[in-house]
């Protein structure tokens, strides 16, 4: 009865560690990779070193950020670490509604 019980004790174990460490760790390594995935030119993004800058450009292993006044730096993609500010998509320019907005504005 007692080699029972010392089993069920490491299978205790092996679920508390499975709950209270590696399933969390898997699930924010799985949201690192989406925000990954996501990026954009125009995204502000936030590296693990702490620079702020926007993306000028991204391939499929490098980005390159602007951090202002013409300083362009290439860093490696897995070390963003937060995306600070995403760029909305532009709308689709129609004609008709750009005209409808020049006569609000002038009347």
């Amino acid at each position: 009865m007692e080699q029972y019980s010392s089993i069920i004790m490491l299978v205790l174990m092996g679920l508390v560690f499975y709950f209270l460490l590696i399933r969390p760790q898997q699930k924010r390594m799985k949201e690192h990779k989406a925000l990954i995935d996501g990026l954009k030119r125009g995204d502000e993004v936030i590296t693990q070193g702490g620079m702020i800058g926007k993306i000028a450009k991204v391939t499929d292993e490098e980005v390159t950020l602007d951090l202002g006044e013409g300083v362009k730096v290439r860093i490696v993609r897995s070390t963003i670490a937060d995306v600070k500010g995403r760029t909305a998509p532009k709308p689709a320019n129609d004609s008709k509604t750009d005209a409808k907005k020049d006569d609000k504005e002038i009347g």
